[in-house]
């Protein structure tokens, strides 16, 4: 019995050899603006997106880079009904991003990001279920904006004016 508990840890350890990591590298780890960058946005105004700022690019301390969020929002009326009740809207949330590095006051990266989303209304008068899931879709909407935003910016050079 001890020499099977040997053997079979023995090929246990042998086939773990070729594991690679999926975080080997800490590349996109980091984000290169936490810390280090004043946001601000304008625009459409989206309760959540404040309260997840903080949570993407902390609070500025080194106060290098000064990051500038316009947000615009454009409803679509996908699906109307014979008696012209909305069935489905269509959202569509642009952010645009700009960048500027504070030491030699240039523009470094400017990007529009797009999210889209869709909702069912339930009823033409208030209804807590609607007004619910769109708010969150509206907080998936910005997390995944957000999300895509920081992705692009590991592999960008921040220091250089374009």
């Amino acid at each position: 019995m001890r020499k099977l508990f040997f053997v079979t840890f023995f090929i246990f350890i042998i086939s773990c050899g070729g594991v690679d990591f999926v975080y080997k590298e800490n590349k996109n780890l980091i984000n290169p603006l936490y810390e280090k960058t004043e946001v601000s946005t304008s625009g459409f105004n989206i309760n959540f997106m404040n309260s997840y700022l903080p949570m993407f690019f902390g609070s500025n301390k080194d106060d290098i880079f000064n990051l500038s969020i316009k947000i615009e929002e454009n409803k679509t009326r996908s699906s109307i009904e014979t008696n012209q009740a909305v069935s489905k809207l269509r959202y569509e949330l642009k952010f645009n991003y700009t960048l500027v590095l504070n030491e030699k006051n240039c523009v470094t990266l400017y990007k529009e990001l797009i999210s889209y989303f869709s909702i069912i209304p339930k009823s033409s008068g208030y209804n807590y279920g609607t007004v619910s899931s769109l708010e969150k879709k509206y907080e998936l909407a910005i997390t995944e904006n957000l999300n895509r935003f920081v992705s692009i910016i590991t592999d960008n050079d921040l220091n250089s004016c374009s």
